[in-house]
Parts: structure tokens; sequence; C-alpha cells
């Protein structure tokens, strides 16, 4: 037989062992474990998880997202989000430990942790403002009236089934809840590119879009107690290849970046839009810093990053292809969407930053989504020191 002392020594070896295992596996499950009770979304594509194929069938209008290879990388089949697996909204909830926020227009969901009413292709201003001036022309459907507005009297009307305000249950609930507002302002732009120059566009549209994006923050602190949101900025869409394509005959060698092949009036939009939106933002939080945290997401920054440096997050050099499209320059085409029989998808697409045109691919988002992470933990962490400050000094100020 082995020594007693050393058969001993041994197992209190392999019990401090299984301690500290015990311990780091306790420390991530807490980490992992949300702050929040529910998420609600109001958003367009980058946020969209399954609303689009409802509200353009309600529009009569067709779509290919229904069809692979969306959807394929992660669901295994295409589930109405315009990647080929997850969104940033989906890979934010699983990294606070909840579970993927369902469609608002999807028939019988439960919506006991949130409501996603993004819809893809959302603009920010009611469609009636695009539709009056002929943007983006041809006198087609687009933009449907899915824009912010819509989606907030989507939420207010949902609202009555998730809580009661007589004995205020739904500020107490919506105050145990992130909502994020945006992404909103691509489609806007986009748009408007159609049919107005950069300086209208800055002068009559930007303006606009924030004011609006603004306003509905406010709404939700001030009517429903919502106190983290999240407010994402907007993408280069310099570098995002149907803006690319659409300027191909128009843009000359000085319009481009000549380290990225971004356009750079088009991404200086982006960030005066960032920028406003930035300092709108801090205008509320000086309103309303007491009842509310309001998290700016940088969605501008990260794309940036993997366009600059592709190779650094797995992506193929030529970073602006996209991987599913038809012919063309960024094998990208208006007339050969992904999803139509004459479609060319890629074999991998985690090597592409860009899925099927100004859509990220999964892998694209996750480095956004780890970012956004970041800064909602940060949030949620200063929110409940200034909770705990608050409470002390209540206290304090009791036993004077």
């Amino acid at each position: 037989m082995g020594n007693p002392r050393h058969l001993r020594c041994t197992v209190l070896l392999i019990l401090l062992i299984l301690g500290l295992s015990l311990e780091v596996s306790a420390m991530e499950e807490d980490s992992r474990r949300s702050s929040y009770d529910a998420i609600f979304s109001f958003g367009d594509s980058f946020a969209d998880t399954g609303n689009k194929p409802i509200a353009f069938a309600m529009n009569s209008v067709p779509v290919t997202v229904m069809r692979p290879p969306y959807g394929t990388t992660f669901f295994g089949h295409p589930t109405g989000r315009t990647t080929d697996g997850r969104v940033i909204l989906d890979l934010v909830a699983d990294g606070l430990g909840l579970p993927f926020v369902p469609p608002s227009l999807a028939p019988n969901s439960s919506f006991l942790h949130g409501a996603n009413f993004a819809v893809a292709g959302a603009t920010t201003l009611d469609a009636e403002f695009y539709h009056s001036r002929d943007i983006p022309g041809g006198g087609g459907k687009f933009p449907i009236n899915t824009s912010l507005n819509v989606q907030m009297e989507w939420f207010e009307s949902l609202k009555p089934s998730l809580c009661s305000n007589a004995n205020g249950e739904c500020k107490e609930f919506f105050g145990r809840s992130l909502f994020f507002v945006g992404e909103f302002g691509v489609n806007d732009y986009h748009l408007s590119l159609k049919k107005l120059t950069l300086q209208q566009i800055r002068s009559l549209v930007v303006p606009n879009v924030i004011t609006t994006i603004s306003t509905a923050i406010e709404r939700l602190i001030v009517e429903h107690g919502a106190r983290t949101v999240v407010v994402p900025g907007v993408i280069p869409s310099g570098c995002s290849p149907p803006v690319l394509t659409f300027f191909s005959d128009r843009a000359g060698p000085a319009d481009y970046d000549s380290r990225t092949g971004c356009l750079k009036e088009i991404n200086e939009l982006g960030t005066h839009h960032n920028s406003l939106l930035k300092d709108a933002l801090s205008e509320l939080r000086a309103r309303h810093h007491r009842h509310a945290s309001i998290v700016y997401a940088d969605f501008f920054s990260p794309i940036m990053e993997m366009v600059q440096s592709p190779r650094e997050f797995g992506f193929r050099d030529e970073v602006l292809m996209v991987c599913c499209g038809g012919p063309g320059r960024y094998n990208y085409n208006d007339s050969v969407v992904c999803g139509d029989p004459d479609a060319t998808p890629c074999e991998n697409p985690s090597a592409s930053l860009y899925f099927d045109g100004v859509h990220l691919t999964e892998a694209g988002y996750r480095h956004v989504a780890d970012a956004w992470l970041s800064s909602i933990r940060s949030a949620s962490a200063a929110a409940r020191d200034n909770m705990e400050c608050e409470e002390n000094a209540s206290i304090l100020g009791s036993t004077q």
C-alpha cells in the first residue's frame, strides 16, 4: 500500500482542484446570467428575426429570404433573417443568457422574454416622407410603411398583453428589459441616394432621422419606463456592395479610399449621422440620467476594422465581395439577388464579411456583437453602481 500521508495529500489536492473548477464554472455562469428579463427591439434588416416575409406578404411584395442559402449556417433552414445564420440581436441575447427574440408579427409566439418589431427595409421616417417626394423614384411600393413610428405603435398595441399599467407592473417589467432602438438610418439614406444629392440628404433627411430616433427613445423612457436603451449608429455605407455598385459608373478614382476601396463621401455621411446621434443621446442622458441608461452602440468602427484587416478576422482578401449574389464587380446584382435560382452562393460564408449585399454574414455580425455586449455590460455595471449610490444616499438622508 502507498504512504497514507501521500494519499491524504493527493485527495486534498484533488478536492482543491475540484473546488476551484466549480468556482470558475460558477463565475462563468454568473457572467452569462442576464441582468435583464426581456429584450425589445426596433430596427431594420440588421435586427429583423423574421418579420420581413410576413410584412412583405401583407403588402403583396415577394421575397427570396425564405429560400436557401439564408439561415443555413446556424439554423439549417431559412428563418426570415437576411443572413446565413444569426443577426447581432441573436448573438447579444445569447451572450446575455436570454432566448432569441421572436418576431412580433409571427403568430402564436410567446413574448414573455421580449419581442422584435424590426423589419427588413424599414425606414426611420414614415413612408409618406419618401413617397411624397418620389423617393427612390419609379412609383414603386418601397418603402413599405414599417417605419420607427409604426413599430412603436406595434409595441404599444402588444403592451396590454405583456403587463398591467394599473399597479405599475409595466414600468417594473420594462425597467428590467433591454431596449434596442436601431439600427435606423441606413435605409433612409440608401433610398435617398437614388434621388437626392449628398448635401440634400445631410440637410433634409439626416436631421429628421435623428429627431425621430431621439423622440422614440424619450417616449420609451418617459411613457413606458425603459431603463436601458441601446442605440446603434449606422454602418459605413461607402463600403456596402450595393452602394458601391450603384455608384460604379458615377464615381471617379479620387472618390475611393485607396486603402479600402470604399467611397469616402458616403462614409462621411455615416460619420455625420453618428456624430449627430451621439450629440442627441448626450442631451437625452442629461435629461434622464437618474432614470435610464442610454448606450451608444458603434456599428461603424467594427465593420471598418474588418474591411481594413480582413485576414485578422478570417475573411478573404476580396472583403467587399458578397457571398451570395449575381454577376457584377462585387458579386452583387440588383437583378439577381440571393435566393434567386441564378444566384451564386459561396461555399464558406464565414470567410466573407458581406452575405447578400448590405447585410453581413454571421461571422461579421459576431465581431460587432462582441463589441456591443461589452458596452451593454459596462452600462449595466454602471447602472447598478449608481442605483446602490442612490440607495445609500437615501438611507443616509433618512438617518440624519
